[in-house]
């Protein structure tokens, strides 16, 4: 048998070479494209005619732009290679515009959510995000429906450009809260919005960022909440996860990642004398409390449940819906960048009305128990009004009972390749626990290339920089170099960092630069 632990696979040079950029301050997020070289220096692994591609993500928005890079024909945001054959394979199907793509696991579809009631209802509404959320007001929002409903109005505010977000931390936050005002003076009968900094900031080890990040989200919540309790609108708060509530580790260092703490909801009825009180539950009862304000009827569909029963509010209200991205609840110490920041709103809001506590996380939301929620699938679960399984479990169990290797899309794509004598090329997120993706979807295709006699297959790899901790890719890399040398299959052709290849701002400069380094092998030269 071949001695595969002696294999080079590029995973160790990889790893060397990020721990270089490390020290010229470059970050995983932003990682610069590395591409692997021979001898000779040239590129050895570039995405090439007759070869196929598996797009190994499985979210919807951050992948959108670079599989358009690679399939849509009018595409003219830069000069790409022209292919007459290259089969690309999309883990999940990232938008409606890519239906005529194979598709390895086809979403369930999403009916009778809160945007389709209000709509059904003949009533007006309105979301508004900026563009790092967007998509989670209304494609998630809407349960996976990219088309907004008949009568639904979706304002999308452009997040700053060319800044790293933590030099920036109030985003643009102020224009967001400007266009609900305006909403709210035109009598939507529903806003939802998005506050985006809680989590975009989160992520960062900027720890004035954090606390000036939690400070502005307060002045901006005091201003949309006091304009709509003046039009007397029906206000609830909320969030569809925890980060910036956990600012460092009891290690001291910087926390970075989504947590599995519960969110706080509060309800605020400006004709009530008194606060309205809330029962504990999860993010899918939000839809449904909604709903009852609202004075419509909850679908059958949605099995989440009123928190707060037998309220009355007094016939057909206007609702305005704040979710607070990434606003958990933490501690009260040091730690929490909330707790330690000017927020006199959000604690007047805690003091005077006595909300309740949301699970965020988990099978709360759909996700495997004990897993940190995320943007997805906290949004699905409160616009759908249920649990919602997400394709993390779906595709996890697929793994565990076997079903992902005998999955008809892989099989055809890898036959195709042995019988076009070409490559396989899987682009995968280096990571063990991201809402985008894991590291084990190209290791299993990895397994199944080489199961049927298909070893020349490369990686194209993402680095992550949000869901990993910070400086843990070259661990992560040698870890993969042993990988796949167990497996006996595969290569390392490039890299980047997430922050390039998985854009969702429309700057498709940096999705270039992702792009050239796979079909290309443009970027920083790395031996192996």
């Amino acid at each position: 048998m071949l001695d595969h632990d002696h294999f080079n696979r590029g995973g160790i040079a990889f790893a060397e070479a990020v721990r270089e950029l490390y020290h010229q301050g470059q970050t995983d997020y932003f990682m610069e494209p590395l591409v692997s070289v021979d001898e000779q220096g040239q590129p050895t692994g570039c995405i090439g005619d007759g070869d196929a591609v598996i797009f190994c993500c499985r979210r919807g928005e951050r992948e959108v732009e670079l599989t358009e890079a690679f399939v849509e024909q009018a595409f003219d945001h830069f000069p790409r290679r022209e292919f007459n054959n290259l089969p690309f394979v999309i883990l999940t199907l990232y938008h409606e515009k890519f239906i005529g793509l194979p598709v390895a696991f086809a979403p369930s579809q999403i009916s009778g959510t809160l945007g389709e009631a209000v709509s059904r209802a003949g009533l007006r509404q309105l979301r508004v995000a900026e563009s790092e959320k967007f998509a989670h007001v209304t494609f998630f929002f809407n349960g996976g429906n990219h088309q907004p409903f008949a009568g639904e109005d979706d304002v999308r505010v452009p997040s700053p450009y060319g800044v790293p977000f933590d030099q920036v931390p109030e985003l643009s936050l102020a224009q967001v809260a400007d266009q609900v005002i305006g909403g709210v003076g035109q009598c939507y009968d529903l806003i939802v919005t998005n506050f985006a900094n809680g989590d975009v900031i989160g992520h960062t080890q900027n720890r004035e960022a954090k606390l000036r990040c939690a400070g502005f989200v307060d002045q901006q919540l005091g201003r949309v909440v006091n304009v709509a309790l003046s039009a007397g609108y029906v206000v609830l708060v909320t969030a569809d996860h925890g980060n910036l509530e956990v600012m460092t580790h009891p290690d001291g260092s910087p926390h970075v990642a989504h947590t599995s703490n519960p969110v706080q909801c509060i309800l605020i009825d400006p004709w009530s004398a008194a606060p309205v009180k809330l029962s504990d539950g999860k993010l899918a009862d939000v839809a449904p409390t909604v709903l009852s304000a609202l004075g419509l009827a909850r679908p059958e569909a949605m099995t989440g449940i009123n928190l707060a029963p037998g309220y009355d509010f007094g016939g057909r209200r206007r609702v305005l819906l704040v979710i607070l991205d990434g606003w958990g609840i933490g501690d009260n110490d040091d730690t929490n960048p909330i707790y330690l920041a000017p927020t006199p709103v959000w604690d007047n809001l805690i003091r005077c009305y006595p909300g309740s506590r949301l699970q965020a996380s988990g099978n709360a939301v759909g996700l495997q128990p004990g897993k940190p929620g995320n943007s997805e699938a906290g949004h699905i679960s409160l616009g759908a009004g249920r649990v919602v399984l997400q394709d993390d479990v779906r595709l996890d169990r697929a793994l565990q009972e076997g079903s992902f290797y005998t999955n008809p899309i892989f099989l055809r794509t890898i036959a195709g390749v042995k019988q076009r004598q070409s490559r396989l090329h899987l682009i995968g997120l280096l990571t063990e626990r991201s809402s985008h993706g894991s590291i084990d979807y190209p290791l299993a295709l990895l397994k199944m290339a080489q199961d049927n006699g298909l070893q020349d297959v490369y990686l194209h790899l993402i680095f992550d920089g949000r869901s990993t901790e910070p400086g843990s890719a070259p661990a992560l890399l040698e870890r993969l170099e042993h990988q796949m040398n167990v497996i006996g299959a595969g290569r390392i052709a490039s890299g980047v960092g997430r922050g390039l290849a998985l854009d969702r701002d429309g700057n498709y400069a940096k999705v270039k630069r992702a792009y050239d380094a796979m079909v290309f092998g443009i970027g920083r030269k790395c031996s192996i």
